[in-house]
Parts: C-alpha cells; sequence; structure tokens
C-alpha cells in the first residue's frame, strides 16, 4: 500500500512538472491568450505594417486593372466601365442617327473606348506613384472602413494629380486611334443642322472625357480587386497581405 502511494505521488510530482515547463514555454512564445483559452494570439499590427499593406493592396490592385483595361474590348466590352457616348453631346448622337448616320456613330463609340484601352497602357507607373507618395494617417481607419475604402482614399487623395499626368497619354492614345476621324463628321454634320435651325453648337473636350472616364474605370476595377482581398485569403500574394487583411477576420 505504501509503495503504490509512493508511486502515485512521484507520478503526479513528474506531471506537474511537466505541465508546468510547457505552460510556461507557451507564455513565453505568446502562443495563446492569459484567459485560460488556448486559442492562438495573432501578432499585433502596427500602423506602419497597415499602411503598407494598404498601399501594396492597391499596387495589386492597380496592376490588376490595368491588365484587363489595357487590351482590346477591356473597356469596350465591360459594361461596368464602358464609354458612352459623351452626355455632353447626345443631341449630336441622336441627330446622326435621324441622318442616318448609324455606323459612324458605332464607330466612334468604338473608338472612344479604343483610346481608353490604349491610354491604360500607360497608366501603370502613373497611378504606381501616386500610390507610392499617398500619405497616410490612420490605416487602421482605412483597413477598418470596409468594401472600397483604400480605393476611396486614393481616389479623393490623387484624382486630379492623376488626371494631369494622365491627359497627356490620352491624347496620344486618341490620336494613335484616330478618334477624331469618326468625331469630325458627326459634330460637323450637327453644327451644320444647328446653323440651319439657329441650334447652339457643341464640341464637347473628348481628351478631358476620356482621361475622366478611364481613370473612373481603373478605380471601379481596382476596388474590384480591392474587395477581393479582404474577402478572399487566396488574392492575398505576399505575407504582409496575408497578416494585414488577415486581421480582419481573425
Amino acid at each position: 500500500m505504501k509503495r503504490n502511494l509512493k508511486l502515485f505521488i512521484c507520478i503526479s510530482l513528474v506531471l506537474s512538472t511537466s505541465c508546468d515547463v510547457l505552460d510556461s514555454a507557451a507564455r513565453q512564445a505568446g502562443n495563446y491568450i492569459n484567459d485560460g483559452s488556448s486559442t492562438p494570439e495573432a501578432p499585433a499590427l502596427t500602423n506602419n505594417e497597415v499602411v503598407a499593406g494598404l498601399k501594396e493592396a492597391l499596387t495589386v490592385g492597380i496592376n490588376n486593372s490595368v491588365d484587363v483595361t489595357s487590351v482590346t474590348d477591356g473597356f469596350l466590352g465591360n459594361p461596368q466601365i464602358k464609354l458612352p457616348f459623351p452626355p455632353d453631346a447626345l443631341k449630336v448622337r441622336q441627330k446622326a442617327l435621324d441622318l442616318g448616320l448609324n455606323g459612324q456613330v458605332e464607330r466612334f463609340e468604338t473608338t472612344l473606348n479604343r483610346a481608353a484601352e490604349e491610354a491604360c497602357k500607360e497608366a501603370l507607373p502613373i497611378f504606381k506613384n501616386a500610390i507610392t507618395g499617398m500619405s497616410i494617417q490612420d490605416g487602421f481607419a482605412i483597413l477598418n472602413g470596409g468594401d472600397g475604402a483604400a480605393t476611396k482614399y486614393l481616389k479623393d487623395q490623387t484624382t486630379e494629380s492623376l488626371k494631369q499626368a494622365f491627359a497627356p497619354k490620352v491624347a496620344s492614345a486618341i490620336s494613335k486611334v484616330k478618334l477624331t476621324e469618326y468625331w469630325n463628321p458627326l459634330i460637323n454634320k450637327y453644327n451644320t443642322a444647328m446653323t440651319l435651325t439657329g441650334g447652339d453648337k457643341i464640341n464637347p473636350d473628348l481628351e478631358l472625357f476620356v482621361t475622366e472616364r478611364a481613370i473612373d474605370g481603373l478605380f471601379i476595377m481596382v476596388e474590384k480587386e480591392e474587395n477581393k482581398i479582404r474577402l478572399d485569403p487566396i488574392a492575398r500574394v505576399s505575407e504582409l497581405l496575408n497578416k494585414v487583411f488577415g486581421s480582419l477576420t481573425n
């Protein structure tokens, strides 16, 4: 009986000592929350890490967006970002259709989108510079701001400077796809008719229209990419993105 009691005491001491050692090691490694639970605790994020993660997400977004918009039908084949006939010139469109210029109207609308697709080939460095130079004070506010929060912040902070940088690329694209060759006959027919009727002549700024719509289209696509990173772990292509955006679901 005494021998059994001694054996029981020895086993208890060994188990107790082992548990204390394991418990101490776990605490030092920070492997669980000190509330009696064994649930892993995610490493703390710093604001600098969050900001870096947001900028990386936007960079991934713009890379992917340029890839899909700077190809044939990147704009024309995407109803979400397709450039319509300029709203200020809808009267021109209707008059041209009334005059039987359906083919010219269609060619103009197609070439309008070709100009945006061509311009987007030059968009990547412009947008990357904007992202790199973007100043973010409170990364956590944007990270926790919900779908599209980072893209909205980028758009609010950089749209005007992006327009200035992007405009020459659009002008070059318009020239390359010969957009004005399809536009001038339409506008000339319309303005000739207005001369006869006394109506107001129209000549909207195609460069500004394409610039604004192309940038808007890119932002729409970047937001889709941002939201994908927020929701889908597979879209988080780096350790930093996993750490930052994974914190939203931990």
